[in-house]
């Protein structure tokens, strides 16, 4: 078993190597002869770009996923309309009954 010591020497090793390659990558001055564009190729960040573009061919809809596209998109819509509708009915039902005068009207219009 390895201690802490030597699993820290160990990533610093492998950090170091890394960086090695990557500056002798990146300042390679010879990198256009072979058709290379003198950018460093990160498989991390080709992995990561392609997952999001095949996120959604590898989507499987569960009971998890129809709760959280309704707690975070269908009641909030459906909640701020329902709450929009009272507020402009009651706005409405002042406005007809004379409780409100022309003058003091949000909207004259209406």
């Amino acid at each position: 078993m390895a201690t802490p010591e030597q699993i820290q020497q160990e990533k610093a090793a492998r950090r170091a190597a890394i960086r090695t390659e990557y500056w002798r990558t990146i300042t390679n001055p010879h990198a256009h002869l072979h058709g290379e564009s003198g950018g460093v190729f990160d498989t991390g960040l080709a992995r990561f770009q392609a997952m999001r573009v095949n996120h959604f061919e590898h989507f499987k809809p569960t009971g998890r996923t129809l709760k959280i596209g309704m707690l975070t998109t269908v009641i909030p819509i459906v909640a701020y309309a329902i709450m929009m509708k009272r507020e402009r009915d009651a706005r409405e039902k002042e406005y007809r009954t004379g409780q409100v005068a022309y003058k003091d009207r949000r909207f004259k219009f209406i």
